[in-house]
């Protein structure tokens, strides 16, 4: 779906998913990029700091970002970003995990030193099947105004 900066409204909100997380997919991830013990080997994360295996918070950003761009960000508009103010793991991610993401728009302006684009800043909550947050984010998007 095309929409553009005068598309993102302060206030608006959407979900989006769920996405399963399987055990295959947080080893897979961990092995590759955040290879501490609770992330890769099962059987030293039941006596680690989680009492199980979990994934990388960064497995988790990875995920939430992927819906992201699936649901929520144009490629007729986006145009990046230039970061994040606040990223949270309040909660562990297991295998079997389903997630949901809730986008809550908190401010769209105009930018000043860049005509055609605009800056909205995106509160976003990623939650699982119990409705526990695994994942709060700000983020910082430029979006292409309509042409």
């Amino acid at each position: 779906m095309d929409r553009y900066f005068e598309d993102y409204q302060v206030g608006m909100t959407e979900s989006f998913g769920p996405v399963t997380v399987t055990e295959e997919e947080i080893l897979e991830f961990a092995r590759r990029f955040d290879p501490q013990p609770f992330h890769v080997d099962p059987v030293a994360a039941k006596a680690g700091p989680f009492g199980g295996l979990i994934a990388s918070g960064w497995h988790t950003a990875s995920l939430m970002m992927r819906l992201l761009v699936d649901h929520y960000l144009s490629a007729a508009s986006s145009l990046g970003s230039p970061g994040i103010d606040e990223l949270r793991w309040p909660n562990p991610v297991r295998p079997g995990d389903r997630l949901t993401m809730h986008i809550e728009i908190v401010q769209a302006r105009t930018s000043q030193s860049r005509p055609g684009r605009g800056i909205v800043r995106t509160s976003t909550t990623l939650t699982n099947q119990d409705d526990l947050p695994v994942l709060t984010v700000t983020a910082v998007s430029f979006i292409r105004t309509r042409p």
